[in-house]
């Protein structure tokens, strides 16, 4: 999978970032190695030869810093004791209130982040909950702001949780494997066919099946939309380059912000 995650990532550099990561559970094992970077995807890369990671799941990100400047620790994905991983898009409003209860439940942060927030926000709630789905479904709750998150958890090594309000995902329905993403463009390379999670929408994901839940916790079917050959299409579609496409995508970009906002 480490190959994929890469790939996705050096798909989605234009958007521009300045941190990246990734942590993959041990093909082996129940082991999640972590490999963070400052700087460029190649560096990332480059970091992977020296230490090569080697499993069928995982998750990936880059960053650009909006909570704490960018360097490897404030890089994704974070953790909360080991157990449970998170990369995330988006700003949590209550962070700062967050952490203060956190802290006083005992756990330490190891950056400045709003993400590293809900990494242990997720494993707080897994205390009474018997699954990372159960788990993320009642942290999401309790943040105010926006966010499209991903989440492994060490028990459950063939499963990713997905989570978004106000941030885009797309799912990508693979032959023996399923993959999510925040731009279709990540993983169009391995389907054509792919659900866009609606606003409050929760997915749990393993290689032979996807369950959705909408934000009123009733599990949900949504549609599959086929698309072939996206490539180039997807990349700059009619436009000359990147900087064209992205100014006259601002109106939807705008929309599909504030649709996590307002009532």
């Amino acid at each position: 999978v480490t190959n994929k995650l890469i790939n996705g990532l050096l798909r989605q550099e234009y958007r521009g970032y300045d941190s990246s990561g990734l942590a993959v559970f041990g093909k082996d094992s129940n082991e999640v190695q972590v490999i963070k970077r400052a700087g460029k995807v190649s560096e990332l890369q480059q970091a992977i030869k020296e230490v090569p990671t080697r499993g069928n799941t995982g998750i990936a990100h880059t960053r650009w810093a909006t909570h704490g400047v960018p360097t490897e620790a404030n890089a994704h994905p974070h953790h909360s004791k080991g157990e449970v991983y998170i990369v995330h898009n988006g700003i949590i409003e209550n962070h700062q209130e967050l952490r203060t209860t956190l802290l006083a439940l005992g756990y330490s942060f190891e950056s400045g982040t709003d993400t590293e927030v809900v990494a242990h926000l997720i494993h707080a709630k897994l205390e009474d909950k018997s699954s990372l789905a159960e788990a993320v479904k009642e942290a999401v709750k309790d943040l105010e702001g926006t966010y499209a998150l991903g989440a492994i958890h060490i028990k459950e090594p063939q499963v990713v949780v997905a989570a978004r309000r106000g941030s885009p995902l797309v799912l990508g329905m693979g032959a023996g494997e399923n993959l999510i993403a925040s731009d279709q463009l990540a993983i169009s390379d391995y389907t054509d066919r792919f659900i866009f999670l609606e606003e409050g929408d929760l997915a749990e994901i393993t290689p032979q099946e996807v369950r959705l839940w909408d934000e009123t916790d009733h599990e949900v079917e949504r549609p599959v939309v086929v698309e072939k050959a996206l490539g180039e299409t997807i990349e700059k579609g009619e436009y000359r380059h990147f900087m064209l496409k992205e100014i006259f995508e601002q109106p939807e970009k705008i929309k599909s912000l504030l649709e996590g906002q307002l009532t």
